[in-house]
């Protein structure tokens, strides 16, 4: 009869085990020295961090660790195809994350990634056998066993938790429909921001440019329309025809940003079955204006830009002359006049929090609106350039929670893949700008909104596009000129430098006093800006 010594295996059962095999201190960690144990103890802990299942396989239940690493090997194989996929095809890799079902099943996914990985981490300890460790051994080894898991599991369950978050604010924010189709090789959003304040009947967007991004390279232009353009006509078909065959002409009254509300309040039959008709008729009325087809609409609501931009750590800005924050009206004034500001921002490149991002983007006191059009501009520029993927990960739970009370549009969700990843081609692009109306088109003292010259307008719209496709077609970077920039600070002035010998006090006097006509001078050029 065979005699052996019988030891208690590393899964708790009892069984004989004779010759060599008895002193492997792998598995049987007895016979082993405390440093031994120690040793082994991190080995089998990085086993699991690095390899998850090969702990098991060479000192625990070898048919645990067998499936434990089949399902490691299957997601290494997984995370590959995502390296693949990013590099050649975004699009596929993003409509995954971003489907309403796809991202569900990954959801799970990840949860349960995350709880087969503790679980294995626990089965570790008892393989690790604490009570065989030095005492002083035994906290090292727990505090390291605890921070591998919250660093394993716990990301997976973190990121888990972002994908659900991103996939409510998906859902909150982008609606069903079929994805549309770049023309003419472009895809064309109208970008409106305003707000419905309390001495207003409705919303006005304030703000109103139209996005024209080149389908193939991101090649972005940017083509602003002053709030009070006057005269618009409306994109061929447009049921507008039928209230206004003359184009939105009544005078002073029809300003563009009023027809939002005028369609929204008393012609909404004009688009039956849309879910806001003001938007709709604004996408008429700026495709009549520069010649192109608006395919889609982002409505940012202006009372929650601030905490956007808050969300976003800020927004980095090589800022122009000098803007006030503008206080309340005077009351029974005519014209209108405010008291004097309640704060000025001062030119050089600095970090705007959300309020003062705010008022650089809407002030238009001592000044006229297209000093306004211009700073709107370098606010949405250095916002796209800002929203890179560290800022999205590292603030995206607060960006997503601000975006879905913010944000309107009728992007379908199909359609976000593409997007996100026309957006990365449109990363590191100088985005080309052009204003309808002063100082690309005529002067002030011209008058050019009230009376525009469509022809002018869109002969110079497909001139700048037409520029874009000779670009790509060459592999060239068009290079930025006034026609299409406002950019003409010097590069090194900060906020920390003299701003020739003007004061915030010097300023404030001047509006105390009511010297409209020298401070219209001395901030003419606060719509010289761009994002730092």
């Amino acid at each position: 009869m065979t005699t052996g010594t019988q030891l208690r295996g590393p899964d708790g059962t009892g069984h004989h085990r004779t010759g060599a095999g008895a002193t492997d201190p792998v598995r049987y960690p007895q016979a082993a020295s405390p440093a031994v144990r120690t040793r082994r103890a991190f080995v089998l802990l990085i086993l699991t961090l690095l390899l998850p299942g090969a702990a098991q396989v060479v000192a625990g239940d070898r048919r645990l660790g067998r499936r434990a690493l089949r399902t490691t090997f299957l997601c290494w194989g997984l995370v590959l195809l995502g390296v693949v996929l990013a590099l050649t095809d975004r699009s596929l890799l993003v409509g995954a994350v971003t489907h309403r079902w796809w991202s569900l099943v990954l959801i799970i996914a990840l949860l349960g990634l995350a709880a087969g990985w503790a679980l294995l981490f626990v089965n570790t300890l008892r393989l690790i056998r604490m009570s065989l460790l030095a005492p002083g051994a035994r906290p090292l080894v727990a505090g390291a066993l605890a921070v591998l898991m919250v660093l394993t599991s716990g990301s997976l369950a973190y990121g888990a938790y972002l994908l659900g978050v991103g996939r409510s604010t998906v859902g909150s924010i982008f609606g069903a429909g079929p994805a549309f189709d770049p023309v003419d090789g472009r895809y064309n959003f109208l970008l409106m921001g305003g707000d419905a304040g309390e001495d207003r009947a409705g919303r006005r967007p304030d703000s109103i440019s139209v996005i024209s991004v080149d389908a193939a390279t991101g090649a972005t232009i940017t083509f602003s329309i002053p709030r009070n353009f006057q005269n618009a006509e409306f994109s061929d078909g447009s049921p507008l025809w039928d209230v206004y065959p003359g184009g939105y002409d009544c005078g002073d009254p029809c300003i563009i940003n009023s027809l939002y509300t005028e369609v929204t309040q008393d012609h909404p039959e004009l688009y039956p079955g849309a879910e806001d008709p003001g938007a709709e008729a604004m996408k008429d009325a700026a495709g009549g204006v520069l010649g192109l087809e608006i395919q889609a609409y982002l409505l940012i609501d202006m009372n929650g830009f601030e905490e956007l931009v808050d969300a976003m750590g800020g927004i980095r800005m090589d800022v122009g002359g000098w803007v006030p924050i503008t206080a309340g009206e005077i009351p029974g004034t005519d014209p209108i006049r405010h008291y004097p500001p309640d704060g000025w921002i001062r030119p050089g490149v600095q970090t705007l929090d959300g309020y003062h991002a705010l008022w650089y983007a809407r002030s238009r006191e001592f000044v006229t609106d297209y000093h306004r059009v211009s700073r709107q501009q370098c606010v949405q520029q250095a916002m796209i350039a800002q929203l890179d993927p560290g800022t999205v990960l590292t603030r995206f739970q607060s960006i997503a929670a601000a975006g879905t009370q913010i944000v309107e549009t009728d992007i379908p969700q199909d359609q976000l893949a593409s997007f996100v990843d026309l957006g990365l081609k449109a990363q590191g692009q100088e985005t080309r700008r052009l204003t309808i109306g002063p100082p690309d088109f005529g002067t002030p003292a011209d008058n050019f909104p009230t009376y525009p010259d469509f022809g002018e307008i869109h002969d110079r719209v497909q001139g700048m596009i037409a520029e874009d496709a000779r670009a790509a077609a060459d592999g060239a970077v068009l290079h930025l000129d006034r026609a299409v920039t406002t950019s003409r600070l010097p590069a090194q002035l900060t906020d920390d430098q003299p701003t020739d010998g003007i004061t915030e006090e010097y300023l404030q006097e001047l509006a105390t006093i009511g010297d409209d006509l020298t401070l219209g001078s001395l901030l003419s050029d606060n719509g010289e800006c761009s994002p730092a």
